[in-house]
């Protein structure tokens, strides 16, 4: 009887011990109670298909996750990669170099009008790399905060740079990387994401908006008139405009993506690309109005929590939120696409893992 005293204690010591550790064990998170939109799935506009099918891959070789991918005065594509450096090459994908080292982990990236790189560095803030590779810091902190996790860029014909501060409370370099720190914000949904606008002309940084639950892809739109800004933890874009009668004022113009969406480019003739890294993950979004059921996901091993599912997908709207383009690769042999740079004849394919970039010919693309 006494072995059998001793075996029910222990037993109920280690329920007691896990019931502590499941309610009790600090994590980072404070999540923030919502309701998740309902996810629609893959219906129209965004029904499934294989017209990303038709595209090559481009070998970056020791070089990974080619988060942005934009074209420089020479002719020649940049991507930044999450070894710090900051590589390019060719419209044929070949004479791959590196071109400067930013150090941390740069993500989202633009030319300016003299050819300076601007850089949104996730560890270091916003950076610019002159012609020649020398890399200097624009901004790394507001008003006495360093900026934890920068992340995308764009630049406005004035010189102005627009620039997303993703989440100001779980660091890029702090939490294990951008990947972890993106996952933490949307976990707890506390609306710590940021955009800036900075003149490099004065040296004056200035918040445009607060209250985002990650923002990630910035973009000018053609007639300079407002930003594109993407809300990747609440799955919408959103439009601020900059002037006009409306100055000042945000709206959604998607609601409700079947994605996450990632980085948000200028293409041609006024219409924006963006990435949905990822698609919609049901359990997340059912425990979006309970903070206490994410807060416990958290205490559990990594491996079992939610986890984002393998896709390639990326659309083409307007500045009005239409859907222009929806390309998909069902196989999902590039997956985890941040975006699309295009030019007159090809679309580049970015992506946040692995050592390749996409290249689809616009000759090629399936119908």
């Amino acid at each position: 009887m006494s072995a059998l005293r001793s075996t029910v204690g222990a037993l109920m010591f280690l329920v007691f011990s896990l019931f502590l550790y499941l309610f009790l064990w600090p994590v980072p998170l404070e999540p923030v109670a919502w309701v998740a939109p309902t996810d629609a799935g893959l219906v129209d506009p965004f029904e499934p298909n294989d017209r990303l099918r038709s595209a090559r891959y481009v070998d970056l070789g020791v070089h990974e996750g080619p988060e942005d991918i934009a074209r420089g005065p020479d002719g020649l594509l940049y991507t930044a990669t999450s070894d710090g450096n900051i590589i390019r090459f060719d419209q044929n994908g070949s004479s791959i170099e590196t071109f400067a080292d930013a150090g941390g982990r740069p993500l989202g990236m633009e030319f300016d009008t003299y050819g300076n790189l601007i850089v949104a560095n996730a560890y270091l803030g916003l950076q610019r790399i002159s012609r020649d590779g020398q890399v200097s810091t624009l901004v790394d902190e507001f008003n006495g905060k360093k900026i934890v996790y920068a992340d995308d860029v764009a630049i406005a014909n004035d010189g102005i740079i627009y620039f997303s501060d993703a989440s100001s409370k779980f660091g890029a370099s702090i939490s294990g990387g951008s990947y972890v720190a993106s996952v933490l914000d949307i976990m707890e949904h506390g609306g710590h994401g940021r955009v800036f606008r900075h003149d490099p002309a004065i040296g004056e940084t200035l918040l445009v908006l607060d209250g985002l639950n990650f923002a990630n892809g910035v973009a000018v739109s053609e007639d300079q008139r407002y930003l594109l800004i993407n809300e990747t933890g609440s799955y919408r874009i959103l439009r601020y405009w900059l002037s006009g009668p409306d100055q000042g004022r945000r709206e959604v113009i998607i609601d409700n993506l079947p994605g996450f969406p990632d980085n948000i480019n200028n293409g041609l003739n006024g219409k924006f690309w963006v990435g949905l890294i990822a698609p919609r993950n049901e359990l997340l979004d059912q425990m979006a109005p309970k903070p206490w059921l994410r807060k416990l996901v958290q205490r559990l091993p990594a491996s079992v929590r939610p986890q984002a599912a393998p896709s390639s997908h990326v659309i083409a709207i307007t500045g009005d939120g239409e859907v222009l383009m929806n390309l998909q690769d069902t196989s999902a042999r590039l997956p985890a696409l941040t975006g699309v740079f295009e030019t007159r004849d090809v679309l580049w394919l970015s992506t946040l893992f692995g050592n390749r970039v996409g290249r689809l010919d616009k000759q090629d693309l399936a119908r």
